[in-house]
């Protein structure tokens, strides 16, 4: 699975989407992150509730870029398709959430990661669950 999935960023078809798909989520997973970071050192948040928090701030943000970008041949157009994108891919990125928080939790309690590797731990495990939803469902 691992090998095909390789191959398919590479040369496949969707090759290019993907790529662009990766890119966004490499950069909004910095920013997440980040975010997570600030939240947590200065404002007192607690972890979880500040991953939760992020998540969803990175979720309006990657959805213009990917709109935009990644998926700029079947972009969301107008104010009612940008609004029902926008609506699927919170769909798509909330329930994601609960696996990548999850994650977290489950490296930070029981094997002591630091709660920010954690986090990038578990924005990797949910991305192919998000990209194959998004791409397959958000912009059909």
């Amino acid at each position: 699975m691992l090998r095909r999935f390789l191959r398919a960023i590479l040369a496949g078809p969707e090759a290019p989407q993907l790529r662009r798909f990766f890119a966004v989520g490499a950069v909004a997973a910095g920013f997440q992150t980040g975010l997570l970071g600030a939240l947590v050192e200065w404002g007192n948040v607690q972890y979880l509730l500040a991953a939760i928090v992020s998540s969803e701030i990175t979720i309006l943000l990657q959805y213009d870029v990917n709109n935009r970008w990644t998926f700029h041949a079947s972009r969301h157009q107008g104010w009612r398709a940008y609004a029902r994108g926008l609506l699927r891919t919170n769909v798509v990125r909330g329930t994601a959430i609960p696996i990548q928080v999850g994650v977290l939790y489950a490296l930070v309690s029981a094997a002591a990661v630091p709660y920010l590797i954690a986090n990038g731990a578990g924005i990797v495990i949910s991305g192919v669950y998000r990209y194959v939803l998004d791409s397959r469902w958000t912009w059909q």
